[in-house]
């Protein structure tokens, strides 16, 4: 039975910026957005690897619908990341993709398992869907994605490269 993934805004443009958007479909069959990752990514239309979410049927976007959990969570939180901890709440999900610090430490404590841009690839690599991670991370920093050397180090001990 497919997992239940909702995913914020990085996750997604990562993916998208380093070319490898569809492994989400291959990993994960389906992903949930709410509302708000959608308008995030919408807002960058000017990057060049821009894409309509709208056009792939294997991501559902949909309306939080607990809007009094909201203004709590914004007070901590972006709008895109207390909607996606938002509707984990209501769906019950089983992952969230999620990249930023503080919003995964929150969805750890609401009991939630957290995957990053980063453990989507590495877990593509393990299932022989990608080859190297090291160009993949190259190419995100040069997409303005940041990340620390050590983070580096540690993901490419983990892929073994």
């Amino acid at each position: 039975m497919p997992k239940i993934v909702v995913s914020n805004t990085t996750p997604l443009i990562t993916l998208l910026g380093v070319g490898q958007f569809d492994l989400l479909q291959t990993i994960y069959q389906q992903i949930i957005i709410p509302e708000a990752v959608y308008l995030e990514i919408e807002e960058g239309k000017d990057k060049n690897f821009y894409t309509d979410l709208k056009q792939y049927t294997w991501i559902q976007i949909v309306q939080v619908q607990n809007q009094r959990l909201l203004p709590h969570l914004q007070t901590l939180l972006d709008k895109g990341e207390a909607e996606v901890i938002a509707l984990a709440e209501e769906l019950t999900v089983d992952i969230i993709l999620l990249d930023e610090k503080l919003a995964r430490n929150y969805a750890k404590l609401q009991g939630f398992t957290c995957v990053g841009s980063f453990g989507v690839l590495l877990k593509a690599k393990d299932m022989g869907l990608i080859q190297s991670i090291k160009p993949l991370l190259e190419k995100a920093q040069k997409n303005g994605i940041r990340m620390s050397e050590q983070l580096i180090q540690q993901i490419l001990k983990v892929a073994q490269e």
